[in-house]
């Protein structure tokens, strides 16, 4: 299946753009997808999944939906979905 992956920030210069297109085997998760891009792409080894779950403060959304409040790494992608990652954001500390 053929996902559109879009990436933010650190996350789009580790993956060498805002939109990629790629394909998945049948079936995947999120958390299949997740493994796979800490594979494939050097800046997001390690960032994306810890401990068995979504990586700390980590933003993944689904067709715009925030996957915590689907099924986490469970929730199923079907062909065509469009999958965003975000990395942490640092705020600015300006008063």
């Amino acid at each position: 299946m053929e996902l559109e992956l879009r990436f933010f920030a650190t996350f789009r210069e580790a993956a060498g753009g805002k939109t990629v297109s790629a394909e998945f085997a049948d079936g995947s998760t999120v958390g299949d997808v997740l493994r796979e891009l800490e594979a494939e792409y050097e800046g997001m080894n390690g960032r994306l999944i810890a401990d068995g779950g979504l990586a700390p403060q980590i933003n993944v959304l689904k067709n715009g939906r925030e996957v915590l409040h689907l099924d986490g790494l469970d929730t199923a992608l079907d062909d065509g979905d469009r999958l965003s990652v975000f990395p942490p954001v640092a705020g600015g500390g300006g008063t």
